[in-house]
Parts: structure tokens; C-alpha cells; sequence
């Protein structure tokens, strides 16, 4: 007769392998993610964007999430239960997401698979002769992508599924800029090779070669699908949303607003009306630090001061770099004051790639391999640089490296006794993004703002985020204009007119993933306050953050469970 401590051991085994199988099934279906994880099992594999292969994949998560939901969680410990928990929402979004073909739609240039792979690829490196001949495999496999994408794309077409505009336009220019590219700076050719290997020479050159016959004529051949066949059908500016595409439209938005905020009772208008209440939160905190600062109190001429001096923006890409630098080693200081688990690996800071940096994002992040080969990287936008605000950089480094991307998710990559998904999970934005966002302030409390200046950044980067609530629902749910999108955070947020343009068709490409920053950072500071008033002199600051971050990625209700546990 098996005792309960046995019973509870069996419970445990079986969960950890349902975990196992559910993370082999996700890195084999996406191989080029595999490679930036450190797991090189499949670097000989290139995505497979096939109906076959996504139904396939559905009938996996389905069968996984069965086997889930048959597992009494009443013979789990705590912390598996937390495991149980994570993997089932994991799954059961897995689910929702394929189900709505989002394959059909990914032509844009956040989510596209040219996207995906022209930003991923600076970062492949291979560490041994093995990886770099397997990777040469990949790479002559190409064709073969991009072939079943623009299929994926057509029968979206033909099932009323028309692209935004802007998407198509801006994924153009992206391509255009890598097939301008010299050939001898392919990131496909130049990826780090084997330390000491007397094979690189021939290995470089067979790169080179498929770089120049494989790689270059496929996304050639993709451009001129979306220049032909997607951009005359797509849909135009003044109806960019997925409202616009009916019934079907409003079922992936919500569909998306689920999966980014993990929240299944988080509707379009409750975070559209958040958003409102926050963005009238913050005109307070603007007059403070503006009357200090400028000697205004009025937001609109703070924001007026704020675009129009001069004196604030950067002179060239080497200032925003020392100072992204300075934030960095100012933050690595002083973490250990507030967290108890500190990153084993290091973070370092690049400039974003020359043929993405017109289309990217101020900044953003890569964790590092969990083999250990490649540390975190934080990527800053250099382009424009006198176009580039010297208040933003402080809040976007704290975001996007320390306290911030990097720590939560290189800790959540070390946590080795947990099983992998919940180590390296590529879900729960509005945890990941809302931990990021939460630390723009926490380094407020930490002393790493230097000034009145640098702090009215970190108010800018939370108008924001609050902003995307608006923006995001708008344009999505409510019909809004792309031109409406862009006057409301322009008369909302402190942010440039062309870096918001870019913001807003970043919303466009990527329907209700921008909300998830702001919903997780509220609720992550609704539960530290509600920590803090029911310890009060017992709350510990270090306990908190090393709880929220000691289980990994996990979704928001997760999240309440573990801070009612302190």
C-alpha cells in the first residue's frame, strides 16, 4: 500500500515528465528558438509552417492538456501544484492561440517569420563544429520557409484575413534594407563560430554561398508576395484593426487579450478605461516633477518642453551607449540591496542591427543560452541619435536589463530545480513585461534616478504604457483610425511623433500584446501593497521580489497565489 509520501512522489514524477514532453514538443516546433535557448538539438531544423505541421501541434497540446487536467493536483506538493497550474494555462493557451491560425496573419514586422529570423539571427552562434555544420543545414532550408508562409498568407486572404497597410510597408522596408545589406555583413554568414576551428574558412565560405543563393532569393521571393499580392488587398490606414475584419477579428482579440494578460475576465473596455485612469494618475506626478524641473505645471507645455528643447536630445550614438552603459553599472550595484537571488550571468549592451534599426523599438532584450554559450544582450537603437531624448534612456535600461528584463529572466533560466517551460516559457507577457515595467519605478525607490530629468523619463515610459491600454483597445475593439491612435498618445505621452508612429504600428502588428505590460505591473504592485499592509513591520522587500521572481514565468493568478503565500 503506497503511503502518502510515495503517492505524492508518483504525482510529482508524472507531472515533471508531462512538463518535459509539453517543452521537447515546443522547442522541436521551433528550432531557431531552440538554438537561442542553448538547446542544439535541432540546429540542423528550420521552423515548419505547414497546416500539417500546426494541426500536428494542436492535437499535441490537446492531448498534453488532457493528461493535465487528469492529474489531481490534490497529490501535488505546493510547488508542483504551482507547476501544475502554470503548465495547464500554458497548454490551454497554446490551444486558443493555434486555434485562431495566427500563421495566416504573420506577415507584419514584429510577428513575420522574415522579422523573426532577420532579428534572430546576430544572435545564433555556434559553439562547436557540429552546431556550425547543422546550422548550415538550417539555413539551406530557407526556401522551403518562406515558401509555406506565403501559402499560410494567401489562404489568409482568401479567408477575408487582410493585413493592415503600415504592417505590410514596414515589412517591406525591413527586407529591402537586409537584401541592400553587403553580403560579406550577412548575420547569417557572420554568426560566432567554433573557438580555434581550422574547418572556418571553408565553413564561412559555404555561408556565404548559401547566404547569397538560398537565403537572399527567399526572402526575395517573399518580398515580392507581400509587395504584390498582400499590400493591394490590405487594409488601409483608417481601418487598421482587428475589428474591421468582423466576427472573426473580435475572436482573435480576445482571443490575444487572454493569452497577453493571462486574465480570462479582462475585457476591451475595462483596460480601455484603466488606461484613462491612469493617464489622469499621472498629470499629477508630471506637474510635481515639471515645476521642479522646468518651473511648469501644466502637462501640455512639460510635454511642449520636453519635445521641442533641443538640449535634450542625444548629440550622437556613443552618448546613448555610455549612458545606457552608466544605468547598467549603476543598477548592478545596487541590486543586492533589494533582491536576495542575484543573475549568475552577465548582460551585455549592442546596438541594434544597421537593417533593423528603422523599423525596431528604442530597445529590447535577449536572455542569455542556458548552455551558457551567449550571455544576456540588451539591444539600444542608435539610429537617429539626435532624434533620441536624453530622459528616456535611464527608464528604458531599468526596463530592459537591471532590475528588469534581465534579472527576472535569467533568474527565471537558473531556477535549475524546476522543469524548463517554467524556466525559459516564451508566455505570460503580462508577467514578463509587467515585471520590466514595475522596476522603472522600483528604481526610483533604489536611488538609481539621478535627477528630476531622468525621473520625468520614468514618468514618460509609464504615459506609455498607460497610452497602449487606450491605443491598443481602440484601434482593435473601437474602430479607431490609425491617425487617431497616434494624436491621442501624442497629446498623452511625452513621446516623439515619428517614434510614435512606430509604437502605434507595433500595437497594429501585434493586437493586444502592448496592454500586458501595464495590466501586469499594476497587479505585481497591488500585491506587493497588499503583502505590505498585512505584515507591515514583518514585510521584507528582498522576500517579496525573490518570491515573485522564485517560480519563474508565471501567469497573473499564479502570481496572487504566491504572494497570499508570504
Amino acid at each position: 500500500m503506497n503511503t502518502a509520501h510515495e503517492e505524492s512522489n508518483t504525482a510529482h514524477e508524472e507531472l515533471i515528465a508531462l512538463a518535459d514532453r509539453y517543452w521537447d514538443a515546443m522547442l522541436e516546433s521551433a528550432p531557431s528558438e531552440a538554438t537561442l535557448l542553448g538547446d542544439r538539438r535541432f540546429d540542423d531544423r528550420i521552423e515548419d509552417l505547414s497546416v500539417a505541421a500546426e494541426e500536428r501541434l494542436l492535437g499535441t497540446w490537446r492531448g498534453l492538456l488532457a493528461e493535465v487536467d487528469a492529474l489531481d493536483p490534490a497529490r501535488l506538493g505546493d510547488e508542483d501544484r504551482t507547476t501544475r497550474s502554470l503548465l495547464r494555462t500554458e497548454l490551454a493557451s497554446a490551444v486558443s492561440h493555434l486555434e485562431w491560425r495566427p500563421v495566416e496573419m504573420a506577415s507584419d514586422q514584429m510577428t513575420g517569420v522574415h522579422a523573426g529570423m532577420l532579428t534572430m539571427a546576430p544572435l545564433v552562434n555556434a559553439p562547436e563544429p557540429e552546431n556550425a555544420q547543422r546550422l548550415v543545414q538550417r539555413y539551406r532550408q530557407f526556401g522551403t520557409l518562406m515558401n509555406q508562409a506565403v501559402e499560410r498568407f494567401r489562404a489568409g486572404l482568401a479567408a477575408g484575413r487582410t493585413p493592415a497597410h503600415i504592417t505590410i510597408e514596414r515589412s517591406l522596408n525591413q527586407l529591402d534594407g537586409y537584401l541592400a545589406s553587403d553580403l560579406a555583413d550577412d548575420p547569417f554568414v557572420t554568426l560566432a563560430g567554433p573557438s580555434g576551428w581550422d574547418g572556418e574558412t571553408d565553413w564561412r565560405a559555404e555561408l556565404t554561398e548559401v547566404a547569397r543563393e538560398v537565403i537572399r532569393p527567399a526572402f526575395a521571393a517573399y518580398r515580392a508576395v507581400l509587395a504584390t499580392e498582400l499590400e493591394p488587398a490590405s487594409r488601409p490606414d483608417d481601418k487598421p484593426g482587428l475589428c474591421w475584419l468582423g466576427d472573426d477579428g473580435a475572436d482573435i482579440y480576445r482571443r490575444l487579450l487572454r493569452h497577453h494578460t493571462t486574465l480570462a475576465d479582462l475585457g476591451a473596455d475595462e483596460i480601455h478605461q484603466l488606461g484613462l485612469d491612469e493617464l489622469a494618475r499621472l498629470r499629477t506626478e508630471y506637474e510635481e516633477v515639471g515645476g521642479r524641473l522646468f518651473g511648469l505645471d501644466d502637462q501640455t507645455a512639460i510635454f511642449a518642453r520636453l519635445r521641442e528643447d533641443s538640449a535634450l536630445r542625444y548629440g550622437d550614438g556613443a552618448e546613448i551607449m555610455a549612458d545606457a552603459r552608466a544605468c547598467l553599472a549603476a543598477a548592478q550595484a545596487e541590486m543586492g540591496n533589494w533582491f536576495g537571488r542575484l543573475p549568475r550571468q552577465s548582460c551585455d549592451i549592442l546596438p541594434v542591427p544597421d537593417f533593423l534599426a528603422a523599423d525596431a523599438p528604442a530597445a529590447y532584450y535577449f536572455t542569455p543560452a542556458a548552455d551558457g554559450s551567449r550571455p544576456g544582450a540588451y539591444y539600444v537603437n542608435l539610429r537617429e541619435p539626435k532624434s533620441r531624448n536624453r530622459y528616456e534612456t535611464a527608464a528604458v535600461a531599468y526596463h530592459e536589463a537591471i532590475p528588469g528584463h534581465h534579472l527576472q529572466l535569467t533568474i527565471a533560466n537558473e531556477l535549475d530545480h524546476l522543469p524548463r517551460f517554467q524556466r525559459m516559457s516564451f508566455s505570460n507577457t503580462a508577467f514578463v513585461e509587467g515585471w520590466a515595467l514595475y522596476t522603472e519605478r522600483l528604481a526610483d525607490e533604489m536611488g538609481l534616478y539621478p535627477d528630476d530629468l531622468t525621473r520625468i523619463g520614468m514618468l514618460a515610459a509609464d504615459s506609455w504604457r498607460s497610452c497602449r491600454l487606450v491605443v491598443d483597445t481602440g484601434l482593435h475593439a473601437k474602430g479607431w483610425t490609425r491617425q487617431q491612435a497616434v494624436d491621442f498618445m501624442s497629446a498623452n505621452a511625452p513621446v516623439g511623433v515619428e517614434e510614435i508612429r512606430v509604437e502605434i504600428d507595433r500595437y497594429i502588428a501585434m493586437p493586444g500584446q502592448a496592454v500586458a505590460y501595464k495590466v501586469g505591473q499594476l497587479e505585481i504592485r497591488r500585491q506587493r501593497a497588499l503583502v505590505t499592509d498585512r505584515l507591515g513591520s514583518a514585510f521584507d522587500i528582498k522576500a517579496f521580489h525573490d518570491t515573485v521572481l522564485g517560480s519563474g514565468s508565471v501567469s497573473l493568478p499564479v502570481l496572487r497565489d504566491l504572494a497570499d503565500s508570504l
